[in-house]
């Protein structure tokens, strides 16, 4: 069983930072690629960022390049999303999810947290 446990969400003003963190249990961490995505109200849920095992590799979309930053701790079987210059526009709930593989994530069939909310006040 893989059990992700997202943290870090909280209500902060346009401008500020926040980091969320995403502990996996249940599976060996340093083989899994790993994400985040998000999820407006009314909105389908959205690719945020991802990092892989090797090098690793990171990837951003582009609503979110340049502020946000993605990292993993193997040791602490733990990634993190830095999230900088935040903007109402970055309220959602995010989620962490844990690829089958070691360089990409199917939101098919990958593994999910429960999410945990940001909220951005202008």
């Amino acid at each position: 069983q893989v059990q992700l446990d997202e943290s870090g969400g909280g209500l902060v003003q346009a401008g500020d930072s926040l980091r969320l963190s995403c502990a996996t249990l249940g599976r060996t961490f340093s083989s899994a690629a790993m994400g985040w995505f998000r999820q407006s109200p009314g909105k389908e849920r959205e690719f945020v960022a991802i990092i892989s095992v090797s090098g690793p590799s990171t990837y951003y979309a582009d609503a979110v390049k340049g502020r946000f930053t993605i990292s993993r701790d193997n040791a602490k079987n733990t990634v993190y999303l830095q999230m900088n210059s935040l903007t109402p526009e970055d309220t959602a709930v995010y989620y962490c999810a844990a690829g089958r593989t070691s360089y990409a994530i199917d939101a098919r069939n990958a593994y999910w947290g429960r999410g945990t909310q940001v909220t951005v006040s202008s």
